[in-house]
């Protein structure tokens, strides 16, 4: 299984680049792992928010392949534990999954076109992130949640 961890917006901040770059290489022991940069549509600021997500979404409906789960983050998904989050992973694993993809949508959230596909709607948390923080808790999540698969040590209760 692929994991691909999919985010409308521009390059890494150097900020978070250094942990978004240790957590993905720390994924790739258990998984193939990889980024996916979805750049903002041109011009931006001359489209009203509808057209905006929706222009953001035929960029992603290119980009999925029939088959690929696609979990989506989103303020009104199920929250997940840790545990919760390994075992969903697990199962897409022996479900023998090819692609699983989680998607940070762009500043105005997801077209509605994207949560109809979504496989599930997952919420981080009921605070607000930055988009470029989301993607360093994004990717230390899934390294923890395959530490957990493996029963190794890095997740404490």
């Amino acid at each position: 299984m692929k994991i691909q961890l999919w985010s409308i917006g521009k390059a890494h901040e150097p900020y978070v680049k250094a942990g978004i770059d240790l957590f993905t290489k720390r994924i790739a022991h258990y998984f193939a792992v990889e980024w996916q940069l979805i750049p903002p549509p041109k011009h931006t600021a001359l489209l009203r928010v509808d057209e905006l997500k929706k222009a953001e979404a035929d960029s992603i409906m290119r980009l999925l392949m029939p088959g690929d789960i696609m979990v989506v983050l989103d303020e009104k998904g199920k929250q997940l534990s840790c545990e919760q989050l390994a075992a969903f992973i697990q199962q897409k694993a022996n479900d023998s999954c090819r692609n699983l993809i989680f998607l940070i949508g762009g500043a105005y959230g997801l077209d509605e076109s994207i949560i109809k596909r979504a496989n599930v709607k997952w919420s981080l948390s009921t605070l607000v992130f930055p988009h470029q923080l989301v993607r360093l808790i994004l990717a230390e999540q899934i390294y923890r949640a395959c530490t957990i698969i493996r029963n190794e040590k890095y997740h404490h209760c």
